[in-house]
């Protein structure tokens, strides 16, 4: 037979077994559907994701009070061991530190709450003290309106866009003042927008924030800023800091230590990590969608090897070769899948584009790859195929005599 007729006859099966046929392509429908809209979850995140990590200073290391089993790859400091609140970080540890020669920049910083007012308006806000002459250099933050802070300041601030526009009925300028715990201040400049809580908090010099945030202290640090030489010898600057502090601070063994050091690449390694086991668990899961319209695809062409065993009886008589059935059935199992696999791509489609509707990512990372939707149609007639692999066999080895004589 050509294979025209092979399509043909394989066409005809499908057509005149309509129920039964559209019920097993609903459930590969179903499958192709889950794993395309899926992935392509999974691949806006991982987007959305890689674009805010893109952001981020990877040669950026910050030490912190207290030690935290996450180690040198955690996420902060404080707990772990239980460390108490009475550990600090001091102008000592930073002199330990100016030996290594990885390390580019370096300050120390506090941090706080602090009630402001503006516009007879008050609010509690996070207030960062920091040295502006390193910190200028480090920062990866620009500047909406204003400038940044210079070594000379005093009593002035730098805004996030949330202080300035979301938090007080009437916005705050550059060159207003606002009153930080009962001190007034000047507002030198705006940060554009970064999101989240960075866009509410207030950056000053750390000769004044320590006299404005309670209990800080002269001298003493919330934590210690440290910029490598590059994101190539983050890992070692980490091990050498830790060794450094731990030499300075008398910490003899691994279990006394009461400082955490972690590393941004670290973080946003493991982030990366994180996301990519995510799409894959998902993906599994959209994968079982895809079993289980396999095996609807087999069952369906069992039955029909039953329902057509007088026909193939007959083919048989006026002379099909088994090679001939094998393809019939083989082709009409594809077929199956291809309908299914196209189906489930334009729904798998239509739920990418359901997703920022209701929350879970934003519209711009949602993209439509005309390859995954190539590979969505391939599986799901791979999956056809292989399904009616052994229907089709068995059908082919039917003998023309027992075949005519099924009841």
């Amino acid at each position: 037979m050509r294979t025209a007729t092979y399509c043909q006859l394989a066409l005809n099966m499908l057509v005149h077994s309509k129920i039964r046929s559209w019920l097993t392509i609903i459930g590969i429908v179903i499958g192709v559907a889950a794993v395309v809209g899926i992935i392509s979850l999974g691949d806006a995140m991982t987007a959305s994701v890689q674009d805010q990590l893109s952001t981020l200073d990877l040669a950026h290391i910050t030490v912190s009070p207290g030690y935290s089993r996450a180690g040198s790859g955690g996420f902060g400091g404080g707990f772990g061991r239980g460390t108490t609140t009475t550990v600090t970080l001091t102008d000592k540890d930073i002199s330990a530190l100016r030996g290594i020669p990885q390390i580019k920049y370096m300050y120390g910083q506090i941090s706080g709450k602090a009630t402001v007012v503006f516009n007879a308006q008050n609010s509690s806000l996070s207030i960062t003290g920091i040295d502006p002459q390193v910190w200028n250099n480090i920062n990866t933050m620009t500047i909406d309106t204003g400038r940044f802070l210079q070594p000379s300041d005093n009593y002035v601030a730098l805004i996030g866009n949330g202080v300035a526009t979301g938090i007080y009925k009437k916005n705050i300028g550059v060159n207003q003042i606002i009153e930080v715990a009962n001190k007034s201040v000047r507002v030198v400049g705006i940060l554009t927008s970064q999101g989240g809580d960075a866009d509410n908090n207030i950056y000053m010099p750390i000769n004044t924030a320590v006299n404005l945030i309670t209990d800080a202290k002269k001298n003493q640090y919330d934590s210690i800023q440290v910029e490598a030489q590059s994101s190539d010898v983050v890992n070692g600057t980490v091990t050498a800091i830790t060794k450094k502090l731990m030499t300075e601070r008398h910490d003899n063994k691994a279990s006394d230590q009461d400082f955490t050091v972690s590393a941004t690449a670290s973080m946003a390694s493991s982030v990366t990590s994180l996301m990519s086991s995510i799409k894959l668990f998902l993906g599994a899961i959209a994968g079982v969608s895809l079993l289980v319209g396999a095996v609807g695809i087999a069952n369906t062409m069992f039955t029909s090897v039953l329902e057509k065993t007088k026909e193939i009886g007959t083919m048989k008589a006026i002379g099909s070769k088994n090679k001939d059935i094998l393809m019939i059935f083989l082709i009409n199992s594809a077929m199956v899948g291809f309908v299914g696999g196209l189906l489930g791509v334009i729904l798998g489609s239509f739920l990418s584009l359901a997703f920022p509707m209701l929350g879970i990512t934003s519209s711009s990372s949602i993209t439509f790859s005309l390859q995954l939707m190539i590979e969505g149609i391939v599986l799901a007639v791979s999956v056809g195929v292989i399904s009616g692999v052994v229907p089709a066999y068995r059908a082919s080895k039917l003998k023309p005599v027992d075949a005519l004589r099924y009841e």
